[in-house]
């Protein structure tokens, strides 16, 4: 069968039988089957990345091999899993189970913070970064990659997450202006080192409500970790304390800034608000107008 029949061929099929997430809107049929046939091939690329390579011909125990891994997707297995790859903020990251797979959602939260720090950066220079429940260390990462005048030091409360970060880190050559502590939130900061000392704090903490955690799809509650996504009892036990805790560790007008759930951008605001702790709260809608992301800055003293 030449390339291109095997490939029109495994695409009907998959229009079928694969079961696709809208959280995951980067993986069409086209992309899953250019990733699973360049695994097969033996490149280890993300969803988005295939479709900027070239597909190879395959031979008789490669196109074998590709069954095999269509079967893994078809079992539910995550498309990030089998690659080992992600894409976020147009970079490829490492991904397996020791951590949340980055969200294309979540580019939104990351775009800003960037937008932030090159702010910052025009006034002070060189600056510091916290970036808060890590998972993989898509954001704080991203912020190094794009933002050079930024030391970044990631933090979750999961040693495999840790360990993942770490792997991504090393991957891109960031050892340098980013690091990385297990411990629970900013716990791993309380010391003179870091309080009143950092500019930017990023956050993409869990927000699902604790009975929905799961409930949800079982390709993502059977291969995530749920302490990814459960935010307790309201969904917002993680953002109540990050609010609370940040201003503490910023600098004089230094920025909180953090993904929320659909749906609770207005009371969270309301939340940040009663504090009393922040001079300027905006809150980020996606194309959908929903509040997706806020970030506050810390009162004049």
């Amino acid at each position: 069968m030449e390339k291109s029949e095997l490939f029109a061929y495994l695409y009907n099929d998959l229009r079928i039988r694969l079961h696709l997430l809208e959280d995951k809107p980067e993986e069409t049929i086209e992309s899953s089957l250019k990733a699973l046939w360049l695994i097969a091939a033996g490149l280890q690329v993300s969803a988005e990345g295939s479709l900027n390579v070239a597909l190879p011909d395959l031979t008789e125990k490669q196109i074998e091999y590709l069954h095999e891994l269509i079967e893994l997707r078809l079992n539910n297995t995550p498309l990030a899993h089998i690659t080992k790859r992600q894409t976020f903020m147009g970079i490829e990251l490492l991904s397996d189970r020791r951590a949340l797979i980055p969200r294309k959602e979540t580019e939104l939260l990351g775009r800003k913070a960037l937008e932030l720090s090159n702010r910052i950066v025009k006034s002070k220079g060189k600056i510091n970064v916290i970036d808060v429940c890590c998972g993989s260390g898509n954001l704080g990462i991203a912020i190094a990659y794009y933002n050079p005048d930024c030391n970044v030091y990631a933090t979750d409360i999961s040693e495999e997450a840790v360990e993942l970060t770490r792997d991504n880190i090393n991957l891109l050559k960031l050892s340098k202006r980013v690091k990385v502590k297990q411990g629970n939130l900013l716990s791993v900061f309380e010391t003179d080192d870091y309080y009143e000392k950092t500019d930017l704090i990023i956050c993409n903490p869990p927000y699902i409500l604790s009975s929905n955690v799961q409930k949800m799809d079982s390709e993502i509650a059977s291969n995530e970790p749920a302490l990814a996504f459960d935010g307790g009892m309201l969904g917002i036990k993680i953002i109540q304390k990050l609010i609370s805790d940040a201003p503490k560790f910023l600098t004089n007008e230094g920025w909180l800034i953090f993904e929320v759930g659909a749906g609770q951008g207005s009371f969270i605001v309301q939340l940040c608000e009663r504090s009393q702790l922040y001079q300027l709260i905006e809150s980020v809608s996606d194309d959908s107008g929903n509040i997706r992301v806020i970030q506050t800055q810390k009162s004049k003293r």
